[in-house]
C-alpha cells in the first residue's frame, strides 16, 4: 500500500522506517535535513520537501497515496487532519493538538473515510486498555502514569525533551482536568505531587498534567479518571521556580531596546538544556491501572511498560513506543482490520478485542513489551 508520512522529525521517521519494510511509504516535510536523515536511514522511503501549511496543495500532494499518517507539531495538527480528510484519504494521527478532533467526525463519514486520533503511547495506549477493559468490566476508576526520562540524570533539570520545549511548556502551564466523583474538576499542572517506585528505575514524582483529553467525554461514566506525568524527583521545584519568576510569561517585556516574550527566550535556553541527543540513552516509563467490578467481584488490572533506548537501531523509546503503536494502528486500517468510518479515539479501537490483541503483539515483536497483571 502507498502511505504517506506527513512530519520526518523524531517520530515521524521512526514510523516512516517501520511502514517502509512492508509499504511504499513516502515523507513529507519542509525540512530538508530531516528527509534526508530519514533517506540515510531507509533508503526505500520516497522523500519530499513539501510545506504542509500550504492546506490548498495537499490534493495533488496526496493524490498517489493510499492512506495517510500525520506526525505534525500540536498547533499544526487540526488543520492538516482537516486537510488530509478532505481529499478523501484514511488517516491515523499522533500530532497531539489541542483541538477536539471529534468536531471533524462528521466530515470524515461524508468523504467516507477512517481517522483513528492520538495514537501514541500517551494520549494512546493507555485509551487502547481502558477502552478494552471497559467492555469486560465495570470501571470505576482509571489512573495513567508516564515519562520518558533521560537514562543519565544531569543537573539541574534532569531531564531531556524529545520534542519542543515550548510543548513541555505547555504541558507545565496548561490547567489539568481530572474527573472526580463523575465531575470534571480543573487542577493546576504540576499539582498533586507524589512519590512512586518503579521496577528497574527506582523513584520518580507525578503530577497533574491535561492528558487526558477524549477520555472526559468517551468514557464519562466512569466516576474517577486521573492521568500524571513522572519526572525525577526535584524537577517540579525547579519548573515552578522558573514560572513563578515569570519565564513563562507570554505578555512582551522589553530587553535591550527589543521586545521580548520571556517564554520565547526561556524556549531557546531550554531547548539547549532538553535537547535529546541522536544516540542519548532514555527510557520510557508508563503504569496504567483499571479497577471495577466484574459480576459483582473486585477486578483490578495494571499495565505497566518499561522501554528503553535502542542501541542497535539508535531509536529512541519514546519513538519506539509512540511510533510502533501509531505503525500497529496503521496495519489495522490498512489490512481492514478496522474500517469503520468517522473519527475514533484508541479507545474506540480497543474496544474491539481483536484490534486490542493485534496491537499488543506488534508491540511485542518490535521489543515493546506490556506487562499486565489482573486480579479478579
Amino acid at each position: 500500500m502507498k502511505i504517506a508520512v506527513l512530519g520526518a522529525g523524531m517520530v515521524g521517521r521512526t514510523i516512516a522506517i517501520d511502514l517502509s519494510d512492508r509499504h511504499d511509504v513516502y515523507s513529507f516535510d519542509r525540512d530538508e535535513a530531516a528527509l534526508q536523515l530519514l533517506h540515510r536511514k531507509a533508503p526505500a522511503v520516497h522523500i519530499r520537501v513539501e510545506d504542509l501549511t500550504n492546506f490548498s496543495g495537499y490534493a495533488s500532494m496526496l493524490e498517489a497515496v493510499e492512506l495517510v499518517v500525520t506526525a505534525v507539531p500540536g498547533f499544526l495538527g487540526f488543520r492538516v487532519l482537516e486537510a488530509v480528510i478532505n481529499c478523501g484519504k484514511p488517516v491515523v494521527d499522533i500530532s497531539f493538538f489541542p483541538e477536539d478532533a471529534l468536531q471533524l467526525d462528521a466530515l470524515a463519514k461524508s468523504k467516507g473515510v477512517t481517522v483513528i486520533t492520538d495514537c501514541g503511547v500517551a494520549p494512546g495506549m493507555g485509551n487502547l486498555i481502558l477502552g478494552r477493559y471497559n467492555e469486560e468490566m465495570k470501571v470505576n476508576r482509571f489512573e495513567c502514569y508516564v515519562g520518558g526520562l533521560p537514562q543519565i540524570r544531569k543537573k539541574p533539570f534532569e531531564y531531556k525533551a524529545p520534542f519542543s520545549p515550548v510543548d513541555v511548556i505547555e504541558e507545565y502551564t496548561r490547567p489539568a482536568r481530572l474527573m472526580e466523583n463523575g465531575r470534571i474538576v480543573t487542577r493546576p499542572a504540576l499539582s498533586d505531587r507524589s512519590l512512586m517506585d518503579f521496577d528497574g528505575i527506582g523513584t520518580l514524582e507525578a503530577f497533574n498534567t491535561d492528558g487526558l483529553r477524549s477520555l472526559l467525554y468517551t468514557m464519562a461514566h466512569i466516576p474517577d479518571l486521573k492521568e500524571q506525568t513522572l519526572r525525577y524527583p526535584g524537577h517540579i521545584d525547579l519548573i515552578q521556580a522558573l514560572q513563578l519568576a515569570g519565564f513563562f510569561n507570554e505578555e512582551k517585556i522589553e530587553i535591550g531596546g527589543q521586545q521580548i516574550r520571556p517564554i520565547d527566550f526561556s524556549s531557546a535556553l531550554l531547548f539547549r538544556q532538553w535537547k535529546l541527543g541522536e544516540e542519548e540513552a532514555e527510557f520510557t516509563v508508563m503504569r496504567v491501572i483499571v479497577e471495577g467490578e466484574k459480576e459483582n467481584r473486585p477486578m483490578r488490572v495494571e499495565y505497566n511498560l518499561l522501554d528503553h533506548y535502542d542501541p542497535v537501531t539508535k531509536t529512541s523509546s519514546m519513538s519506539r513506543t509512540t511510533g510502533y503503536t501509531c505503525t500497529a494502528v496503521t496495519e489495522l486500517v490498512a489490512t481492514g482490520q478496522f474500517s469503520e468510518k468517522g473519527v475514533f479515539p484508541p479507545e474506540w479501537v480497543g474496544r474491539h478485542q481483536a484490534c486490542f490483541e493485534f496491537i499488543l503483539r506488534y508491540l511485542t515483536n518490535r521489543g515493546v513489551n506490556w506487562k499486565a497483571i489482573i486480579n479478579h
